[in-house]
Parts: structure tokens; C-alpha cells; sequence
């Protein structure tokens, strides 16, 4: 098999997850569907870091665009392009694990919420969850998103993991086989 199809398979399974990241990020921001949480300023931190828009979304973005480009050369044995595949497959790992780390923080974490004591505050422990009043629901809905962005940044970690040894791969043997050349 062609290492350039190998590359175009990584970027095209990668845009989907980017968009999934960036969704999730995105959605954190509104608790309960309103925007009364993030005017007022009631975000957890962790969300606040962006890690699906940073770590999930413009980290992989850039090298999933930079690899279905490396895909799209076909049988050229471009191993100058399969080298600098490597480097941005590196950086997109590097991002999957930005955006593992920060939403594995917020699922630990939890939300944050108004309790039945009329405080704002990150409820440690999970059987005090119970206690958020509001926003209705903040417990399942960023539990929820956390644990997607979790998934996707693993996903988007070993795909840009396969793509390093495909761009090592076709560093050292070219990225075609004699029959494709032919």
C-alpha cells in the first residue's frame, strides 16, 4: 500500500474529530443552552483553557490539512513531504494530549455550579454533585462533552501516532511501489 494513501486516510479521519473538538469546546461555554453562565462568568477553568478548540482543533487542524496534502501528491516518492508529515503529525499529537490532559481536569473536577447553599463552586466530590441547582443539568451536560473530547483526543493521538511511522516509512522507502511508478 502506498504511503500517501495511508496519509490521506489519517487527514480525511481527522477532520471529523477536529470539528467534534471544536464543538465540544465550544458547547462547554453553554451550560443549560443559555449564555447566563458565560456572561456571568460561571466557567470552570478547564474550559476556559480551550483544550478542544486549542489542543483537538487548530493543533490537529493544521496538520491534518499539511497530511491530506502529503496524500493527495500520489506516487511521487516525495520523501521531503513525508519528513515534514512526521513533524506536524508530532504537533497534532502534541495537541490531542493538550486537550486529553484539560478535559480529563474537568471531568475529575466537575462543574461549576450553584449549590443548595446559594454558592457558586466546583463541587469535588461526585456524590456531591447532587447538590448543583443550577444550571439544570451542568453535571450530565459537562461530564458528557469532557468525556467526547477525551475519546477524540485519543482517536486524533493515534492517528497522528500511525502517521508518524507512515511518514518514517515513507521517509525510508519512498512513499510508492514499483507498480504504481510503472
Amino acid at each position: 500500500m502506498c504511503t500517501g494513501k495511508c496519509s490521506l486516510f489519517v487527514a480525511i479521519s481527522l477532520y471529523p474529530l477536529v470539528l467534534l473538538s471544536i464543538l465540544c469546546n465550544i458547547l462547554l461555554f453553554f451550560p443549560d443552552w443559555s449564555t447566563k453562565a458565560a456572561k456571568e462568568g460561571h466557567i470552570t477553568d478547564e474550559v476556559k483553557y480551550m483544550g478542544g478548540f486549542i489542543g483537538g482543533g487548530v493543533l490537529a487542524l493544521i496538520p491534518a490539512l499539511y497530511i491530506h496534502l502529503t496524500g493527495e501528491q500520489g506516487c511521487c516518492a516525495n520523501r521531503f513531504g513525508m519528513f515534514f508529515s512526521i513533524i506536524f503529525a508530532a504537533v497534532g499529537a502534541a495537541g490531542a494530549v493538550y486537550s486529553f490532559i484539560v478535559a480529563l481536569l474537568g471531568f475529575s473536577n466537575g462543574p461549576l455550579c450553584k449549590t443548595l447553599f446559594g454558592k457558586w463552586e466546583q463541587p469535588f466530590d461526585y456524590n456531591s454533585w447532587t447538590e448543583c441547582i443550577e444550571p439544570k443539568n451542568v453535571v450530565q451536560f459537562n461530564m458528557g462533552l469532557f468525556i467526547t473530547l477525551m475519546v477524540a483526543s485519543v482517536l486524533q493521538a493515534l492517528l497522528c501516532a500511525s502517521q508518524v511511522i507512515n511518514g518514517l516509512v515513507g521517509c525510508i522507502c519512498g512513499t510508492c511501489n514499483d507498480k504504481q511508478e510503472a
